[in-house]
């Protein structure tokens, strides 16, 4: 480690501190339905879209309604994603002649870019069309993203609201996260991705010679338009299989700064909002605060782990000054390569600009670990704050039971229906993850798909359904997923950790949105300071910890033992 890779660190999470509070206070008014600066001129495009829908604006939903309205939204946008796959050879814009994507993978990928997932059991350049591409992935990278800030945007209304009997209008909801958010910004960002370098065209391959007079083809494609949406919306689904490591979709260090910004900020924003929204600022910075902690400390982790390299090549003789740069891109460095990793699984996204497999033991148990916390670190566009709210209600509950006191958040008192619902959702993902890596573990054909065995296989099978449960979508790549069984039990797992953790998460909303609203008491735990910083992130690490730290010890623990012993399995 160097102080020169911590001052880059610390500039790029600076940059993100800087936007979140503009950005977090211009979407408060824009989902209020106050009039903003861009009002003028999106505001008639809105009303417009209303119009063509025949959706009544003033007319709101309750949860219930309001979450049939979000399944019955995503079951069409599956079939569409799914018809447009299959279909691919038929349709234009395919110059590379692409046949259509095979039944398990056509649905694979349709329920991964639909549950914000984007995990890609396929090599984007040699399976998918530009029209694919892009009216198909990208158009739901909008689509995904919008729905986890409509259903994030639902539960804060629970807290703002007394006694109430609805949570607003998914339809208004979706429309305003796109117009007014997601797509100024993916327009503004992928014009800095151009600059930058990144392709945008509608060429599908180029022939080069190389030095050695060899000719060699070179995929092209619309990928700065894929790439801006990809990061804002922390979907990660790359054009390229290499992901964010290839140099088209991540040429230089400025573009590498631009996409760890790009994955922070609109989440990291939502918080904001949400205090916002509220009606008290300083909880959005508290939440905020909470998260910073452990994703700071997960960089700390990976930026150790990755520079204190390989003890058994350094025995051989190989030289430690470099770290472990295995399966890095060596024009990003050490530094920013713990950024990347940390981020991209503390969220949702899924990019990568290093190959997962590659990290040390420690170095690739942090990525998985920082998923299977919830993905609240922020966590996704709109799934972390609903996710961190779950959380926050657990943690409130347990202060209550260490004072005899009934526990209250932002003014509603947190009863035994609440916490029901809330560890309902919680229970979801360690169901999908270890009971699908359980299976997978002793059925021979899923074993087959293994590059390693011992405990790295076992990572490798474990990363899997965490990232796919988690709508994460990075992968330890040793891992052959393109099969039968793992398009399917993968699929099944996005699912549940999408919408099986959210159902209960709005039926909470609701419950809590009916709820009057106290003031503060003598005996109110304020849940804006440090104190409660600290709770929740305990609540966080201790949850997390009791689901998954038996399945992390057989797997990245122990390769870690047995790496600093001088031992392979």
């Amino acid at each position: 480690m160097t102080l020169n890779g911590w001052l880059q660190i610390g500039l790029v999470l600076g940059l993100v501190l800087v936007a979140v509070r503009p950005l977090g206070l211009y979407m408060a008014t824009v989902f209020e339905g106050r009039r903003s600066f861009a009002s003028p001129v999106l505001g008639r495009i809105e009303r417009g879209f209303y119009r063509l829908a025949g959706v009544a604006p003033d007319r709101e939903q309750s949860w219930l309604a309001y979450t049939l309205a979000m399944l019955t939204f995503s079951a069409l946008g599956f079939a569409s994603l799914y018809a447009i796959l299959r279909l691919q050879a038929y349709l234009p814009f395919n110059p590379q002649g692409f046949d259509g994507v095979p039944p398990d993978l056509a649905f694979n990928t349709a329920i991964s870019f639909l549950t914000n997932t984007n995990w890609q059991a396929y090599g984007g350049e040699t399976t998918m069309s530009h029209f694919s591409q892009m009216a198909g992935l990208a158009v739901h990278n909008f689509l995904s993203a919008a729905t986890g800030i409509a259903l994030a945007l639902a539960v804060t209304r629970a807290f703002s609201r007394a006694s109430a009997a609805t949570l607003g209008n998914f339809w208004v909801d979706l429309t305003r996260a796109t117009l007014y958010v997601l797509l100024p910004l993916a327009i503004l960002v992928a014009l800095a991705f151009i600059a930058t370098g990144v392709p945008q065209t509608l060429t599908g391959a180029v022939d080069a010679t190389t030095l050695e007079g060899a000719k060699q083809t070179i995929a092209m494609g619309p990928m700065a338009s894929q790439e801006a949406i990809k990061q804002l919306g922390t979907n990660g689904g790359g054009f390229f299989n290499a992901n964010a490591a290839h140099p088209f979709e991540n040429p230089n260090a400025f573009s590498n700064i631009l996409q760890i910004w790009s994955m922070l900020t609109v989440s990291a924003a939502l918080l904001i909002m949400f205090g916002k929204m509220v009606g008290a600022e300083r909880q959005g910075w508290a939440l905020l605060g909470a998260v910073g902690v452990i994703l700071i400390g997960g960089v700390a982790v990976v930026y150790i782990a990755e520079t204190a390299g390989n003890p058994m090549l350094t025995a051989l003789g190989l030289d430690p000054a470099q770290g472990n740069v295995e399966g890095k891109e060596v024009r990003f460095g050490q530094a920013l390569t713990a950024l990347y990793v940390a981020v991209t699984t503390g969220l949702s996204c899924g990019a990568v600009n290093a190959m997962h497999d590659s990290l040390t033991p420690l170095g690739g148990f942090v990525p998985m670990f920082l998923i299977q916390l919830g993905e609240v670190l922020p966590g996704g566009v709109g799934s972390g704050l609903y996710g961190l709210v779950v959380f926050a209600v657990l943690s409130v509950f347990i202060a209550g039971l260490m004072v005899g006191r009934t526990p209250e958040f932002l003014g509603k008192k947190i009863e035994a229906r609440e916490i029901k619902l809330a560890m309902l959702a919680v229970l979801i993902l360690p169901l999908a993850i270890l009971g699908f890596s359980a299976v997978a573990a002793v059925l021979p054909s899923a074993l087959s798909s293994l590059a390693n065995q011992g405990p790295h296989g076992l990572s490798e099978l474990l990363y899997a359904y965490t990232s796919a449960a988690g709508n994460n979508g990075s992968a330890f790549a040793g891992l052959s997923a393109n099969t039968p069984w793992f398009n399917t039990t993968t699929g099944i797992a996005m699912v549940m950790g999408r919408f099986g953790y959210v159902i209960p998460v709005m039926a909470m909303a609701g419950s809590i949105a009916a709820k009057k609203r106290s003031a503060p008491g003598l005996g109110t735990f304020p849940t804006d300071g440090g104190l409660f910083v600290g709770l929740l992130v305990g609540v966080i690490l201790i949850v997390g910890g009791l689901q998954f730290f038996p399945a992390l010890a057989l797997g990245p623990i122990v390769e870690h033992v047995l790496m600093l012993g001088g031992k392979t399995f």
